[in-house]
């Protein structure tokens, strides 16, 4: 099963050569015209921005002192040429669709927003690191309750049969939120790669779980035949993205149709369980419900700042916080299980 997931991780750190032009935005010839112009030139109209104008040749070999330069809060906010290029002729294009009364449009996948000290989505970066704080503590706490709390196996063995499966879970969630939060600070191609490409892995992932979970697949030959399918359309998934197009609508299909999939497993699952911390999960299929119905009514961002991607991964700080408690009386209640059927046994 380990090679499966080496194969996904070298299909999505593999190298960048698709086109990026998915959106109604970025599709528009006056605004590629633009970033095309912005990129020969450094300007735009009458502003241009210095860091477009310096070529590979005029770099200095040594650099200035080391009291004369910048600090790193300034250099944070002074954005790279191609991300000046596309953020203000975003903007210019959005002026003039509002003079002519027309909605904003999504460029390179998001909605147009305004920065904050060199920010380009500061709301959905905010919630991003939260989400990634919040998993790394429920991972840490995880850990610590089946390694630190729990009675072990000879060669500290859990009990638990998926806490290798849930540890790889935190991992690819530490990873999708890291880049989300990159992401949403800074338009960049290769960044919006690792982005999209982390959260279907993530997705994908925690549909895994929620079938093998839900359905208390135990055989080690058996969790590797059911996820064979799912893991071989991702990674084809992540391919198609990487290799002919990064296709944001595409995409967000495939993701919703894997969310709602994961969603009606759990939701199926907590209504005929009788697990102890049912009521733990019936309320997490609850806020992730009202999550993805934000993912598919989306909207433009309010005042430039809050869309609907915002509320959603507000909306996932507290759910993730749910979902890991109840991944830790999960690990509690069949480790208590299956030493009362070790002594019964006995």
């Amino acid at each position: 099963m380990l090679h499966c997931y080496v194969i996904v991780f070298v299909l999505v750190f593999s190298p960048f050569i698709a086109i990026s032009n998915a959106s109604a935005g970025d599709a528009d010839p006056r605004y590629r015209n633009c970033v095309n112009q912005c990129d020969e030139s450094g300007c735009i109209g009458k502003r241009c921005f210095p860091n477009c104008n310096i070529s590979a040749d005029e770099v200095p070999v040594i650099g200035p002192p080391w009291g004369m330069l910048e600090p790193l809060y300034a250099r944070w906010k002074k954005a790279h040429c191609k991300s000046n290029c596309h953020y203000n002729c975003m903007l210019d294009r959005e002026k003039e669709r509002e003079l002519l009364n027309k909605e904003p449009e999504k460029y390179h996948g998001r909605w147009p927003f305004k920065r904050i000290y060199g920010i380009q989505d500061p709301a959905s970066m905010v919630f991003s690191f939260l989400n990634l704080l919040m998993h790394l503590h429920g991972w840490m706490s995880f850990f610590t309750l089946i390694y630190n709390k729990l009675p072990l196996k000879a060669r500290k063995r859990p009990y638990y049969e998926y806490a290798g499966l849930w540890h790889i879970y935190g991992l690819l969630s530490l990873n999708s939120w890291f880049w989300s939060a990159i992401f949403h600070s800074r338009y960049c191609e290769i960044i919006e790669r690792l982005y999209s490409f982390s959260a279907v892995a993530l997705i994908g992932y925690s549909l895994i779980m929620a079938i093998l979970r839900s359905f208390n697949v135990k055989d080690e030959a058996t969790r590797v035949m059911i996820p064979a399918p799912l893991i071989s359309f991702v990674a084809t998934h992540i391919m198609y993205l990487n290799f002919f197009k990064l296709d944001h609508e595409w995409n967000f299909k495939v993701c919703l149709a894997m969310s709602v999939a994961q969603l009606a497993t759990w939701a199926i699952w907590g209504a005929v369980s009788h697990h102890p911390s049912r009521w733990k999960l019936r309320f997490a299929v609850l806020i992730s419900g009202l999550a993805v119905s934000l993912q598919i009514y989306d909207f433009p961002p309010y005042e430039g700042h809050v869309d609907a991607q915002a509320l959603r991964h507000a909306i996932t700080v507290p759910l993730t916080y749910l979902r890991w408690n109840f991944i830790r009386d999960d690990a509690a209640f069949l480790t208590s299980e299956r030493l009362k059927n070790s002594k019964k046994s006995k």
